[in-house]
């Protein structure tokens, strides 16, 4: 079983064979190391793991479809992650689960240890909380903070329909949208949407639609009824969805049937990205539904994240990026979708494969392109390091 033991480790760059390199590695060696990076902090980048390490922190709290297990079971889940990091972009990522669950004490413990890591991923943290914990951090901290169940979601959701609309020949300026949930993803995916050029939305939380007549005390839902439903309609899911030409279902199994699709707009585009039960289920509507998503990998256009933050943390650590800003999210929705040429996209083939080699570079050359003309690049030490000798020992 190949969860036996753990997933991960700790391996050693350079072997520790005799006496003398065991000097340079620890001490005294590593003391001239240490002096240097006093002097200028940021040199970290060039001498320490910092360059290529990133935090997965969560407290557990909204792990995959299983909801609030604590950080003990959600360590195998981080540990997975940091194998796809590592796999998929060469990146070193080391689970953090806290044992804390009050948004002041995430956010103090992450600026805590932030020092050691180039760039923060938060994950699996539940709403509303995730959303002021992610904008502090933000706002404290000189390296990248990413909450991927928001904004790995919304990229990879944005490259999807912008294929999906393609295919069935219609502009996001234009349809109308209903989106299903209003947690974490439902408000990245909103948001990203409208940066996208869509005008026509409507939210669901279970309560039914969202609106500004009847704003949540939640600030983020609050901020969508504000942004989106510009007719103020009312009620569940299964009333607002009637000439809607996509559904987004980032919520649970069960929201629609067959009789709800029918309502929608000609050739509806469902994506239903419950895990690992759909919103419906897509055998039910294959003869009407013009492009269907869904989150698993035993259907066609499977809509996953791991598409996603494995090239955007590539991307921000090779240029030591301040943030990941929403430009970036754009940039990296946009190659994303326009990784499948023009005359090869079709109703079963609208977002590359995990497996697509050129899906993290392409993607980490955007995300460089959009932090340089964004302004978000550090003054790097590893461009000014060439000339620093490290004198080993005192």
């Amino acid at each position: 079983m190949k969860h036996v033991g753990g997933k991960i480790e700790v391996s050693p760059k350079y072997p520790v064979q005799r006496q003398d390199d065991l000097s340079v590695i620890y001490t005294p060696g590593v003391a001239g190391v240490s002096k240097v990076i006093a002097g200028d902090p940021d040199l970290a980048y060039s001498f320490t793991m910092k360059n290529n390490t990133v935090a997965i922190v969560t407290d557990g709290t909204a792990v995959l479809g299983l909801g609030n297990i604590g950080p003990e079971a959600a360590l195998p889940v981080m540990e997975g992650k940091s194998v796809l990091f590592k796999k998929f972009a060469g990146i070193d990522a080391i689970p953090v689960c806290l044992n804390v669950h009050e948004p002041q004490q995430i956010i103090d413990v992450v600026a805590a240890i932030a020092p050691a890591f180039g760039g923060i991923n938060l994950e699996d943290i539940s709403a509303p909380r995730c959303f002021e914990i992610e904008a502090k951090l933000s706002e404290i901290l000189d390296i990248p903070v990413f909450h991927d169940d928001q904004h790995g979601t919304a990229i990879v959701v944005l490259a999807g329909l912008i294929n999906a609309l393609k295919v069935v020949n219609k502009r996001i300026t234009d349809v109308k949208l209903v989106i299903c949930g209003a947690g974490a993803a439902g408000v990245a995916i909103t948001k990203i949407l409208l940066d996208a050029g869509a005008r026509h939305i409507v939210v669901c939380d279970r309560d039914g639609a969202l609106a500004r007549d009847n704003l949540q005390q939640a600030s983020s839902m609050r901020w969508v009824a504000e942004h989106t439903n510009e007719q103020c309609v009312h009620g569940s899911v299964k009333d607002v969805i009637e000439g809607a030409d996509v559904f987004i279902g980032v919520s649970g199994p069960g929201v629609l049937n067959r009789d709800d699709v029918t309502k929608m707009a000609e050739h509806p585009v469902v994506f239903a990205l419950a895990n690992p039960d759909p919103e419906i289920v897509p055998e039910e509507i294959y003869d009407i539904a013009a492009v269907i998503a869904t989150g698993r990998s035993d259907y066609p256009n499977q809509i996953n994240n791991a598409l996603v933050f494995p090239g955007i943390f590539r991307g921000a650590l090779d240029c030591h990026a301040k943030e990941i800003n929403e430009q970036m999210y754009l940039a990296a929705a946009n190659t994303l979708a326009n990784l499948i040429p023009v005359d090869q996209l079709n109703k079963e083939n609208i977002i590359p494969s995990l497996f697509n080699q050129d899906v993290v570079s392409v993607m980490a050359k955007a995300i460089i392109g959009e932090a340089k003309s964004t302004g978000v690049v550090k003054n790097i030490a590893a461009q000014r390091c060439g000339g620093i000798v490290v004198k080993y020992g005192n």
